[in-house]
């Protein structure tokens, strides 16, 4: 098993991505907890690639890393790369958001993930993006998910990302599509 190490603190993210990397040959691990990283980049792209090298370099292994958030098309893709640092809380971030849309008819958004995976030595290796598309809602609906799952509707499904079942939303989430994508070229690294 190789050592693959997941740039981020958060254990529910860990198991996310090993749930997609279930016998892949790849051994996930949480990264260091006193090792932080910037986000200073423009675009998620950026970031998870920022994040997937300066862990690498750090740790001397292997590391995957991801960067995502919801893009509001009347918001000009607000707020972006700020999704998690538009309020304090997941309540002040869709208090703001539906603030700022306020009646506008164009609830166009979608939700974007960037994953990158670099070597030991810091070098981005693989990269993929997963987009899921929906709407914003006037108002929040369902209790499950965290962030914007309450406002963020699937027309498709009709049901937001909090109604969905962990099952169904990782079938269609940003996160899962960006993921799927790598799964094989990691699983080909390994062997």
């Amino acid at each position: 098993m190789k050592l693959l190490v997941v740039a981020t603190g958060n254990p529910g993210k860990l198991r996310e991505m090993q749930a997609y990397l279930t016998n892949s040959g790849w051994e996930l691990t949480l990264k260091p907890a006193d090792l932080d990283v910037d986000e200073t980049g423009e675009t998620f792209e950026a970031n998870a690639c920022l994040k997937a090298s300066e862990v690498a370099k750090a740790t001397g292994n292997w590391a995957i890393a991801d960067d995502s958030g919801l893009a509001v098309d009347a918001l000009n893709a607000a707020p972006g790369v700020y999704s998690a640092r538009y309020g304090n809380t997941d309540a002040d971030r869709i208090s703001r958001l539906l603030r700022e849309l306020g009646t506008t008819k164009n609830r166009q958004a979608q939700f974007v993930c960037a994953v990158a995976v670099a070597n030991p030595a810091g070098e981005i290796v693989l990269q993929s993006e997963g987009i899921c598309k929906g709407e914003i809602l006037y108002e929040t609906r369902g209790d499950g998910g965290f962030g914007y799952d309450p406002i963020f509707y699937v027309p498709e499904k009709q049901l937001t990302f909090a109604e969905m079942s962990p099952e169904l939303k990782k079938s269609i989430s940003h996160r899962g599509n960006a993921l799927k994508k790598l799964v094989p070229q990691l699983v080909e690294m390994v062997g």
